[in-house]
This record gives structure tokens, sequence and C-alpha cells, in this order.
């Protein structure tokens, strides 16, 4: 068995989502199976440490690529070689080293971090990768309401159900979340173990509606107690994906 470690960075705009399913028309993991299937020829195991959604982009994914056949030509510094010559522009393969052979991306990561890119101004370049926000944002009031993400919650009220995972807890230990602004760009960031489906999507949603002066800093601290208010749709408020980052897996 040899077993190598991917980091990755890719455009997620144009596909639906990290995970490889029978119904997408493309994926992310498609594409690097492909590759594999065309360097190794038999199939091999790729599993990414996150399971982005469609549209989801990443700065620093991390993927296992397993595979029993010997392909002693194939050392790390080739395989990269071979798959940023194989992928698509917008899939591109930042390192290759050879891992332990029990080396798992997803089970033995230790955390996760995302950020979110929201745009205060029209951006002609860069409008697959932010949210623009016309209305003027507290931030203030965003980071204040940031700021009690980190530590140990029941994000019931910023879950999607899963149907992938059904019974799934709902809690989550959150190392770091802030909200930060450089001239024209709001940006969120967070920091867990790992996360319920469109959690980030939907606190970043949320922070918005802070900002904006439509749910109260003490309002938001209720959605993070897990108490669902009826006057809070938070499904509805889900951030479109565009503007999300995978940024790095810690190990």
């Amino acid at each position: 068995m040899r077993t190598f470690k991917l980091t990755l960075e890719y455009d997620g705009s144009r596909y639906s989502g990290w995970q490889a399913q029978i119904n997408a028309p493309r994926t992310v993991q498609g594409e690097l199976q492909r590759v594999a299937g065309e360097l190794f020829g038999v199939e091999v195991d790729i599993q990414g440490a996150g399971r982005t959604d469609a549209g989801v982009h990443a700065i620093g994914q991390v993927a296992h690529l397993k595979t029993r056949t010997a392909g002693g030509e194939l050392s790390s510094p080739r395989l990269l070689r071979e798959f940023n010559d194989r992928l698509p522009s917008s899939i591109a393969v930042l390192e290759c080293v050879e891992a332990p052979p029990r080396f798992h991306a997803r089970h033995d990561a230790v955390s996760r971090a995302y950020f979110y890119q929201i745009s205060t101004r029209k951006a002609a370049l860069s409008k697959r990768f932010v949210w623009w926000i016309k209305e003027p944002l507290n931030v203030d009031g965003m980071q204040k309401a940031a700021a009690l993400i980190a530590g140990r919650h029941n994000f019931v009220c910023f879950r999607a159900a899963d149907p992938s995972r059904p019974g799934e807890s709902t809690t989550v230990e959150v190392t770091s979340a802030e909200v930060g602004r450089d001239e024209d760009m709001v940006v969120f960031r967070i920091e867990a173990s790992h996360f319920v489906w469109k959690m980030v999507r939907r606190l970043t949603g949320t922070l918005v509606k802070v900002g904006l002066g439509e749910v109260s800093v003490e309002e938001f601290d209720g959605l993070l107690g897990g108490r669902k208010n009826p006057k809070l749709d938070v499904a509805a408020w889900t951030a479109p994906a565009s503007g999300l980052f995978l940024e790095v897996v810690r190990y």
C-alpha cells in the first residue's frame, strides 16, 4: 500500500462540490480520481479532509491517495507534475508527499479553518469569490456576535439536515471565530474540529443580519444556545457559496 498526502486549491464555482456523486456531473474528487486512474492504471482511494459544497472554494484542502499498485516510477515530485499537467486549470495540487500507509485525510485531521469574504462594493474581477452586500454593515456589531461563537455550542439552529449523516450530533467545539475588515472586504474566519452541514454559511448569513441591524447580538447568542426563534429564519439567510473558502486543515 502506498499513501500520498495531497494539498490542493480549487475554484469551486465550476463544480458540484468536493465529493464524487452518481448524479453530480463534475466534482473535484471526481477529477482527481480520473487523473489518478490514468496514472496508476487502476482505481485508487482518494478522500478529502472536508466535503466542500457546490460552489465552495479551497486554498488548503487536503486529500489522501491510497493505491495497492507499486507504481515505482511515480515519485511524489512526478505525481505533482502529472496531476497539474492533467487536471483542469481550476484545480491545482500545491504539494504531494508520501505519507504513512494509515494516514487518513479526514479522520486524522485535528481541525479545519474556513473564511468567508463579504464585499461592500461591486467587485468586477472577484465576483465569483465574494458575496456583495450593498447596504452598510455595522462591522462592530458583527465582531461582537462572532466573538460569542468560540467554545462548545449546539449549532442546531445553523444546521441543514444532512441525509448522508442521519442522527449526526449538532454540538461542535469551535476553536476561534472572528470578523475583520480590510477596506472594502469584511472577512469572517472560523476554525473548529468539524462542522455540520451549511453551518458556516448560515452563521455568515446571520452575522450579516446582525450587521444590517435586523438581528441583535442577544438574539444571535440565543441561537448559539440552540434556542430556535420562529421570528428568525436562519435557513433563508444562508450565505451564497461564492464567498466561502476552506483555508487550512491541521493535523
